[in-house]
């Protein structure tokens, strides 16, 4: 080692050791502390974001930019209202300067993703995060930035057929079951006794619209095959909100018998709703379900037109995937404690290593304990005109 001969001096040699650990900035520092907190895993996050602070040492020895790619803002208002905020302050809060870091929104444009891909990798990235449009874009972006020595990784959708070196998201599959099983309960709290169900899918081309339905449909097709439940139609998929209202418009059209619906995401599931209360549909009739606990999801649960959402802590995601970020930044392996599981490519039958964390329903039963202590929507926001009185209703304040 290069202090072998201090060494020889004794507590000299511990001094200068010392010294230069705790030198944060220092390169040696870096070296010889290029770690993350001990025994990180997916419960260490919380919406105070502290645990953060504890990655600044990983932080100080790593090189490059970190870049982040969303993909829209039409599919959810999560991407503008929690993703770009929580992962910014994900990465200041371990210690990057603004110039080491940077999060974009490619507003629904395959050829604006990758193009911010390249760019960003041009400008010093060393590593993406990029929630893929479509895996076709996504894949492109991975074989680029694989080709310069830049790590990706894959958060919230999964690219089929890429070379990320991992995937950070929900469980999409356990975010599907607790869709159904909120639908079963909400038929029978709402008193559905011949349930007529039309069954939603988002986009063919995201993954995880797909692993939302393998979840859902386990739930809900043993009640189509014993008649309990009839399928009235599944729709193509699509996460446009016209575009599903165009949709159900037609097949309640064709079969107004329909009195549910299986519906994959709360923006999707709005206009639907509206569409309802415009042909005077009464509040807890006809059941409907959603996803990412959006204001208006939350509303429509409060007015008894949506029978709960499925809430996912975009801060957790958010620091996992962060946190992911640093390490290989450092070009330091993440800890099994964070890796939590794996989730198969099934066009290039490889298993990728996966940050997976634990979706909730949201309902009025749980929401003052969930989505307004998180302050993920505020009950100021949540509470207004006619829904005041909902949220008395249902023990909701903040």
């Amino acid at each position: 080692m290069r202090f072998s001969r201090v060494g020889m001096l004794g507590g000299l040699s511990l001094a200068v050791s010392s010294m230069l650990v705790g030198t944060v900035g220092g390169a040696a520092s870096a070296s010889l502390r290029a770690s993350g907190p001990s025994n990180i895993s997916t419960t260490s996050f919380n919406n105070s974001f502290t645990i953060m602070k504890q990655f600044k040492l990983l932080a100080a020895a790593g090189h490059g930019k970190v870049a982040a790619i969303l993909p829209d803002t039409v599919s959810s208002t999560r991407y503008v209202e929690f993703d770009q905020p929580d992962i910014t302050k994900a990465l200041s809060t371990a210690g990057l300067s603004s110039s080491q870091y940077v999060v974009q929104n490619a507003l629904g444009s395959d050829a604006t993703q990758l193009t911010d891909a390249q760019t960003d990798i041009s400008n010093g990235a060393t590593v993406l995060l990029v929630d893929p449009l479509d895996s076709g874009v996504g894949a492109q972006i991975e074989s680029y930035a694989k080709s310069r020595g830049v790590k990706v990784i894959d958060y919230d959708r999964l690219t089929l057929g890429g070379s990320r070196a991992y995937y950070v998201s929900f469980n999409n599959v356990t975010v599907g079951k607790v869709m159904g099983q909120g639908l079963v309960s909400c038929m029978s709290a709402w008193h559905v006794s011949k349930p007529q169900v039309v069954v939603m899918h988002g986009a063919v081309t995201d993954n995880n619209a797909t692993l939302f339905a393998q979840g859902y449909d386990s739930v809900i097709n043993p009640y189509f095959t014993n008649k309990k439940w009839t399928a009235v139609a599944h729709t193509a998929g699509t996460w446009d909100p016209p575009t599903a209202e165009t949709e159900f418009q037609a097949i309640y059209t064709a079969h107004p018998s329909v009195n549910s619906a299986l519906i994959p995401n709360d923006e999707t599931g709005a206009p639907i709703i509206t569409y309802l209360q415009s042909l005077h549909v009464k509040p807890k009739t006809f059941p409907t379900t959603g996803q990412d606990a959006t204001l208006t999801g939350l509303q429509n649960v409060l007015a008894g037109y949506q029978c709960g959402t499925v809430y996912k802590p975009i801060y957790l995601e958010a620091q996992a995937a962060v946190a992911l970020a640093l390490y290989l930044r450092a070009g330091q392996t993440p800890p099994s404690s964070l890796v939590n599981g794996k989730t198969e490519d099934t066009t290039s039958k490889v298993s990728v290593k996966s940050v997976l964390e634990t979706p909730k329903w949201v309902t009025t039963a749980n929401m003052n304990a969930t989505v307004i202590k998180d302050n993920f929507v505020p009950a100021s926001q949540l509470c207004t005109g006619s829904y005041a009185a909902d949220c008395t209703a249902a023990g909701i304040s903040g």
